[in-house]
This record gives structure tokens, sequence and C-alpha cells, in this order.
């Protein structure tokens, strides 16, 4: 990176700060917030406004949806969120080597807002037109953004960096918190359609607040690191018109056939959802120029990539079948007060908020005094407990028969269990990944990394395409003893694991 570059950047500790940081950080906390809040809103109404009006929706829900059935609804979401994490990796393609971080995140919040929009106008094609901006924009953003909270740090010692991602990571769950509480609230119990629109004018917000606030991002994240050369950009175009024809020859035939379903859509996703970490995991495994210290801690690295798809296979969940059983099953009335149930998603972030700075303790005091698990115990622990909050939703799930509804509690006792999970899961990911990644892939294993969610919605996906019963006891307690076996099988084998990462621990 040129130094020029560098120089009087946004990291220097002279003038206005936010929190002690880089006044720039308050720009993109506000953009991270006002995208979640606009993400996590919509998500809170997705599964609820797609069975609202079929056989699945709670009695006396309100009408307007699109009457599918649970199932369905539950694939949708599946594959849409797993579409989110997929697009991640074009979306640090393009800020590497065509906009520009700055640029990229710009035209993503558009995206996002227009899809908010679409989804805004009532009608089953402007919904999935809008479902695919939003998955798009969100995919362009999200790799983006981190880059430039990186950027606004003096390199990776930095002593506030780590500060500044934690102050950042907050402004995630903090949108997540409130969404429920306004997007939610007015979609569900005013207009669902009303509901989309405020996700779109809290994208807008970001937008405008991150157009205004960008005079303090550093002027690293205004230029592209690796530009396309014009044969690259030539060839790039050339691929992309190819494979758009060929998707459009096909589907025109499948529709002028009429057999089209919507299956013809989401088997295909769900599929390249699945095949595509698979196949980076095994190109990087199978490189002959990894040392073999590389390639042992890949081998490692597998293991957690498996056991991480596997919590978001039931993690994810808690949007789309815990969401549903929240609406049709459990009581939204506590002490002759209702509420909507899509309050149900803002539980996970406040449990966050109030719970991780107590982990981020207890792990300084275990490791202060020589004790802290290894990373290989996080996962496994991780693995379990989120298996045992599917056995645990086995319960309510059998006292629900006929008209009886079950105690909120029930639900906020799954979705405590699920931050736990996730606080000894997701950042040690993240961490482990920066860790065991060989020289050559540093980045690349980082994208990988974000597709084990692609690949465990996508499981979830299959199995709603399939057929298989989500909301029934018998799959739910299926999934639970996976998640269980799964977190005892790297139990068991930590040793062999700890082996392969060589001196990582």
């Amino acid at each position: 990176m040129a130094s020029s570059l560098t120089k009087g950047a946004a990291g220097n500790t002279g003038g206005k700060t936010f929190f002690g940081h880089p006044r720039g950080l308050a720009t993109l906390f506000m953009t991270e917030m006002w995208e979640r809040f606009s993400f996590y809103g919509m998500r809170a109404l997705l599964v609820v406004y797609l069975i609202s009006g079929g056989p699945d929706a709670g009695s006396g829900s309100q009408g307007g949806g699109l009457a599918m059935d649970l199932a369905t609804a539950t694939a949708i979401y599946s594959v849409y969120n797993a579409m989110v994490y997929l697009l991640a990796l074009p979306g640090g393609w393009f800020g590497d080597r065509v906009w520009g971080p700055r640029k990229t995140v710009a035209i993503a919040a558009g995206i996002i807002m227009c899809g908010h929009l679409a989804l805004a106008v009532p009608g089953q094609a402007m919904f999935f037109v809008g479902l695919a901006l939003v998955a798009t924009g969100s995919g362009l953003l999200k790799a983006n953004i981190s880059t430039m909270v990186g950027h606004l740090y003096n390199g990776p010692d930095d002593p506030r960096r780590d500060g500044g991602f934690t102050v950042f990571y907050m402004s995630i769950n903090l949108g997540a918190f409130i969404a429920p509480f306004v997007i939610g609230t007015v979609g569900q119990t005013v207009n669902w359609h009303l509901g989309f629109s405020l996700a779109a004018v809290g994208m807008a917000l970001g937008l405008v607040q991150f157009l205004l606030g960008s005079r303090n991002l550093d002027p690293r994240s205004s230029t592209v690191p690796v530009p396309l050369s014009a044969q690259e950009r030539t060839a790039v175009v050339r691929k992309g018109l190819i494979w758009l024809a060929v998707a459009v020859v096909f589907y025109a035939v499948v529709v002028g056939t009429g057999h089209f379903t919507l299956n013809w859509a989401m088997i295909p996703l769900t599929l390249l959802g699945l095949l595509l970490p698979a196949g980076m995991l095994l190109r990087i495994k199978r490189d002959k120029d990894l040392t073999a210290t590389e390639q042992g801690r890949m081998t490692g690295y597998i293991w957690f990539f498996v056991a991480a798809a596997v919590f978001w296979m039931i993690f994810d969940q808690g949007a789309s079948t815990v969401q549903a059983f929240g609406d049709g099953k459990t009581s939204t009335s506590i002490l002759g007060w209702n509420f909507p149930s899509t309050w149900f998603q803002s539980i996970n972030p406040l449990f966050i908020i109030l719970i991780a700075p107590l982990f981020a303790a207890l792990w300084l005091a275990l490791n202060r005094r020589g004790k802290e698990p290894s990373t290989t115990v996080k996962f496994s622990f991780a693995l379990v407990v989120i298996g045992l909050s599917f056995f645990v939703f086995t319960i309510p799930m059998s006292m629900a028969t006929g008209d009886t509804k079950v105690s909120p509690l029930w639900l906020v006792l799954i979705f405590l269990m699920h931050t736990i999970a996730e606080l000894c899961l997701s950042p040690v990911g993240l961490s482990v990944t920066t860790k065991l990644a060989p020289a050559k892939y540093a980045s690349q294993l980082m994208g990988v990394w974000f597709l084990a969610v692609t690949a465990g919605d996508c499981v979830t996906g299959m199995l709603a395409i399939g057929g298989a019963d989500l909301s029934g006891t018998g799959v739910v307690a299926l999934e639970a003893a996976l998640a269980v076996v799964a977190g005892c099988a790297v139990f068991m084998y930590r040793k062999k694991i700890t082996e392969n990462m060589s001196e990582v621990k």
C-alpha cells in the first residue's frame, strides 16, 4: 500500500474521536446499525408474512401474507439467508477489484434500500425481486464495511484496533435489537408492506449519513487495491454474459413448457451453497504449495468448518422454525398485555449485548489462571448447547396441542441457550480462521468461514424442500441429536485436532 495513503489517515489520534476511536468509526457504526436494523427487521417479518393466511399461520393473525405452508416458508428463508453469506464472496471481490470498499458500500446500501421498497409492493413477483436485491446488497456490504473499520487504524498492532471492532460489533446487535420493536410491530399489527417500507427508510438513513460522514474515513477506503486490467475486465464481462445467457435460456424453456415451480430456483441455489464451500476447502487442502504444517492445519480447520455448519443449521432456525412456533403456538400475552410475536427476534441480540462482556471477562480471567478452554473445547461446548436447546424445544412443542399455547419463557430459554452457544463459537471461529489460514489464503479462508452459515442454511433448505417436517418433534430431536453427537465427536478427537493445528491453540 502506498505510504501516501496512510499519512494523515483517520487512524491518527488528533481531532475529534468516537469513544476514543477515530471519528470515522461513528460513520461506520451508524451505517452498520441502520443496515442491520433494516435486515433484521425484515427478517423478523419474513416467515410470519410468508405463512400469514396459510395453514400454519397463528390463530387471529393478520391477513395479507403469501399464505404459504411452513415448509415452503422455511425453505425460502433458509435459501435467502444462505445467499446473503454466499454473496459476501463476490462482494469482497468487487471491493478489491472493481469499485473499492467505500463505493461498494454506497452502491450496496442503495441496492438494499431498493430491495425493501420492492418488498413494500404487494405481489409475489415483487416479493422475490425484493428478496434478491436485499441479499445482493447485503453480500456486497458485509465484507467491505469491516475492511473500512480496519483502515481506520495504524496497522494490526494499533492498540485500539480490537476495541474498535468491539464497538462496531455492538452496532450490529443494537440494530438487531431495535428492529423487531419498530419494523416487526408495524408490519405485523398494521400492514406488512408498511413494515417493509420502514426497513427501506432505515437503510436510506444509513446511506445518507454514510455519504455525509465519508469524509472521516481513511483515504484507503476509496482506492481499488488490485484493479482489474482491461483484459481481465473484458474476460469477466464476457463470462458473466455467457452464464447469464445460459440461465435465461434454461429458465425460459422451463417456464415456456409449463414446468416451472419454486423448487427450480431453490434447489440449484441450495446445491451451490453446499458445493461451493466444499470445493473451495478441497482446492485449498490439495494445493501442493502448502507446507506439511499448513496442510495439517487445514485438516484441523475442516473439523471446525463442519462443526460450524451444524451449529448454524440449528441457530438460524431461530427466525424460521422457532419464530413460526412463537407466532402460532406461544402465548404473546404477559399479565394481560399483548405483544407481536416478531418481538421474539429481539431476545438474542439483547442477550448478546448483556452477556458478551461477561464472556470476554471470563476468558481473560481463565487465561490468567492458565485454565482457558481450548478452541476445540469451546466448539464442542457450543455444539452440545445448541443441540440441547432443540431438545428443550421439543418440550413446549409436545405441550402445544390443539388450542393450547405455551409460555413465552420457553422461547426466552431457547434463545438464551442459542446466545451462550454463539458466544463460544462465532467469535472463536473468526479467531481460529486467522490463526490456521495458510499465508497464501489468508483472506480467502475468512470468506470460506462465512460460508459455514451458507452450508448450514442450505442443509435446512434441502430438508424443507425434501418434505421433512421441521416443525415436528421428530425432526427437531434428530437435529438436536446430530449437534450433540458432533459436539461430543469434536471433544473426543480434540487431541488429534490439536495435533493437526500444530502450535496453534
